[in-house]
């Protein structure tokens, strides 16, 4: 669903916040009998004006065409009837539902546990900790057993020492001693979290229960988090490169052995990293902290980096072999920078439960509801054995239609606590007294309805989550048509799909290449005589032997077949066969051996069907809009758009 949600919302150009419009004001075109207004369009054109990167877009009857256009494809999707699709209802429902958290919870008691969480993640905490399992619907007596081995256990590790007591008493059963290293916010449970953080270094906490049972844990250490390093890196991938390379292993030696013998680090990274995304410019790779990473090698090696500019030992990931040099280290990204990825960590964490907290109580003073329990003795009564058996039903004189609560306008029943009685008995709890299971389940019923009422009533009582929703609304609407219009090339497209091909075969070919071995040095008469050497057809590796020694690598080969967009290849790089001159590329000399020269050549269909199917749905929406404009009849206002283009240029 998030991935819908977002081509839904990023792939629509045009959407706008607007509620309904006055009558009173200018209509700046209709589609059919739909009126569209100056103030939607300007609204529109104005929030998306820093956000198109054609400028031909920025054009006021350019951008009407597309805005015409986009209120076509919306006439033709309710045409169809798309708006009532079940998948439709449904995913606008989930997405309200997703949306609605940002705008009904309490936002002193969220930006409270975000700072908290900022400065949770500043620092890291080295601890251990003795668990003693329990279930969290344990009877009391099991309950209390766990809680008071767990005292005792602390007892011990004051007197005898913390980490004695924890290695004796693991069995990785029921009491577990472990060690944790060092963590930060969000790595434990939040109960954890709490009491590690609030425990001096040094010290043995209290005993405190998670989910998990009874712990105490001893704080060995605090430090600042590692912050986020900026490193560059050349990669050696985990494959056979070619012909003329040995192991991935023995290639990044040899380049170890030039960056140690003075060659530029960005230079090499240019000439031989495997990583294409990040070779052109010279291995750079984006910020990053600690855990961001996949690889913890690599990370571990990056960070271990101390001063600026230092590089690395040649070391393996998954990935391949690597060298890194350090460029940059920071501390941890300022609070403001970080405070949007928290509040998402923060709503879906333990701590959220806090949150919830203080928006029933919010909602309480909001609606003037009283907080007391009305009289649910008849609930009580009625209750038997056969709840904790979950066969438990009402009874046959059930009072139904009985008032019990009136959250605003809306009237809740003995209905409808009793239904949610009845579902609730499907969790396993332990066994308590009936009074107590029906106060427990009334407050989780009634707060379950007062954030409902809430949510059902909160497009009347928020305009700027209405103004989200209706964007939504459409942006999802479009993309169902445009997958189903457009977008998927169904059986009857393939014969189409085929005749666009064979028309634009031009478009589709496979570029000039060589099949070639390129020599790269700092050392030009190293490289000349390289030259004279593969012009006499000696094999490669002989010329290695011959020009590179143990200690000193002053050429690094590399060959295969390569289009002109290979990174070993100078950009004036002539195709013909035979030796080339000595060129000068990326802070080195190069020269070239060309084997065969590839001529250009056609590309098969299978070959370019990608780049067919991507052109064949532009050419197909193009005759879809003709289409459509023959539908639906579009009048514009030419006086409006007179009114439009002056106060545009007015800006």
């Amino acid at each position: 669903m998030k991935l819908r949600c977002l081509l839904a919302i990023c792939g629509v150009l045009f959407l706008s916040n607007l509620q309904a419009q006055t009558n009173q004001e200018d209509i700046l075109f209709i589609v059919d009998n739909d009126p569209v207004y100056v103030s939607e369009f300007l609204r529109v054109y104005n929030k998306n004006l820093d956000l198109v990167q054609d400028e031909s877009q920025k054009d006021v009857d350019e951008y009407l065409t597309l805005f015409t256009n986009y209120k076509l494809k919306l006439k033709e999707a309710r045409a169809l009837g798309l708006h009532k699709k079940p998948s439709y209802i449904r995913e606008l429902r989930n997405y309200k539902k997703q949306l609605m958290q940002g705008y009904i919870t309490d936002a002193k008691v969220t930006d409270a546990l975000i700072q908290e969480a900022y400065d949770r993640i500043s620092y890291d905490v080295k601890a251990s900790h003795i668990l003693v399992k329990v279930s969290e619907n344990a009877n009391p007596k099991d309950t209390l057993a766990a809680y008071n081995t767990a005292i005792n256990l602390r007892n011990r590790a004051l007197k005898e020492g913390f980490e004695k007591v924890r290695e004796e008493v693991h069995n990785g059963q029921t009491v577990f001693g472990e060690s944790l290293g060092y963590f930060s916010g969000f790595k434990m449970v939040y109960k954890f979290e709490n009491v590690a953080y609030n425990t001096k270094v040094g010290d043995i906490s209290q005993v405190f229960r998670t989910r998990f049972g009874y712990h105490f844990l001893k704080v060995f250490d605090k430090r600042k988090s590692r912050g986020q390093v900026t490193v560059a890196h050349i990669m050696i991938a985990n494959k056979q490169m070619d012909t003329v390379n040995m192991t991935p292993e023995t290639r990044v030696k040899e380049i170890y052995k030039k960056l140690e013998q003075g060659e530029d680090f960005e230079s090499l990274a240019k000439q031989f990293s495997d990583d294409k995304s990040t070779a052109s410019r010279g291995g750079m790779l984006e910020p990053f902290s600690g855990g961001q990473l996949t690889s913890q090698i690599f990370e571990d090696e990056a960070f271990g980096l101390v001063n600026i500019g230092d590089v690395s030992q040649p070391f393996k990931t998954e990935f391949g072999w690597h060298i890194v040099k350090l460029y940059d280290r920071k501390p941890i990204r300022p609070f403001e920078a970080l405070k949007p990825e928290l509040e998402v960590r923060v709503k879906r964490d333990d701590r959220s439960r806090l949150i919830d907290e203080a928006l029933i109580e919010n909602l309480k003073k909001r609606y003037n509801i009283n907080s007391q329990q009305p009289d649910l003795s008849y609930f009580v009564s009625i209750l038997n054995e056969d709840y904790f058996k979950r066969t438990w039903v009402l009874p046959s004189d059930f009072t139904a239609n009985k008032p019990l609560v009136k959250i605003v306008d809306e009237q809740l029943t003995y209905k409808d606590f009793a239904d949610y009685l009845l579902k609730a008995q499907r969790q396993m709890e332990p066994r308590a007294p009936f009074p107590s299971i029906v106060s427990k389940k009334y407050n989780a019923f009634f707060n379950s309805q007062l954030i409902k009422y809430r949510e059902d009533h909160l497009e009347e009582e928020n305009e700027e989550y209405a103004h989200v929703v209706n964007e939504y609304r459409d942006g999802l609407l479009l993309f169902d048509l445009m997958e189903s219009t457009i977008w998927n090339i169904s059986e009857s497209d393939s014969l189409d799909l085929q005749n666009f091909y064979n028309s634009h075969k031009a478009k589709y070919m496979l570029p000039k290449c060589v099949d070639a071995i390129v020599a790269t040095s700092t050392n030009q008469k190293a490289l000349k005589k390289v030259a004279k050497l593969l012009h006499k057809g000696l094999p490669v590796e002989q010329i290695k032997n011959l020009v590179n020694s143990n200690n000193t690598i002053q050429v690094i080969f590399t060959s295969g077949v390569m289009d002109a967009s290979h990174q070993a290849l100078p950009k004036d790089f002539v195709f013909k066969k035979g030796m080339s001159k000595v060129y000068y590329h990326h802070d080195a000399f190069v020269v070239v051996q060309v084997n065969k020269v590839l001529p250009e050549a056609q590309k098969a269909f299978e070959d370019a069907k990608g780049s067919v199917i991507s052109d064949y749905q532009i050419y197909k929406e193009s005759n879809w809009i003709k289409e459509l404009r023959e539908k639906f009849k579009v009048t514009v206002n030419q006086e409006a758009l007179k009114k439009v283009k002056l106060q545009i240029k007015s800006q």
